[in-house]
């Protein structure tokens, strides 16, 4: 991701910010300014929300070949999560080994370091899941 994309998104990435559509009700993220099932007649009435960051393990993955600057992780588990809210994302799962995951797991959003920038550069953080 490049930088100036970074950090336009870093009050959802820290913060589960998404939206709420003042319309039909339903949430989404990343945060939309445009509701994709009402369209026309959600402008102006998104709404930002901050998600309550619960929810549970719909599908996931092992990966055991990663990236060389993932390689200390491996193996380590991705998963597609649906928040209580209703809105799905992909995340990595953490504090809990590979064995453990298991599809309808409920699992919560933490705060974690995603990567660096070299050996001096800068720390990316955002959310990452761990079991409830």
């Amino acid at each position: 991701m490049n930088m100036p994309r970074f950090w336009r998104e870093i009050q959802g990435r820290y913060n589960l910010i998404g939206s709420r559509c003042g319309n039909c009700g339903d949430y989404f993220f990343p945060k939309r300014d445009i509701c994709p099932k009402c369209h026309r007649k959600s402008i102006g009435k998104m709404d930002a929300v901050k998600l309550g960051g619960s929810g549970k393990i719909v599908s996931y993955t092992v990966v055991h070949d990663a990236h060389p600057e993932y390689s200390d992780m491996k193996p380590y588990v991705m998963a597609i999560i649906e928040l209580d809210e209703g809105v799905r994302l992909t995340s990595q799962i953490v504090d809990c080994s590979p064995e453990e995951v298991r599809t309808g797991m409920r699992v919560r959003a933490t705060f974690r370091k995603l990567a660096e920038d070299g050996k001096e550069g800068v720390i990316f953080y955002g959310y990452k899941f761990r079991p409830e």
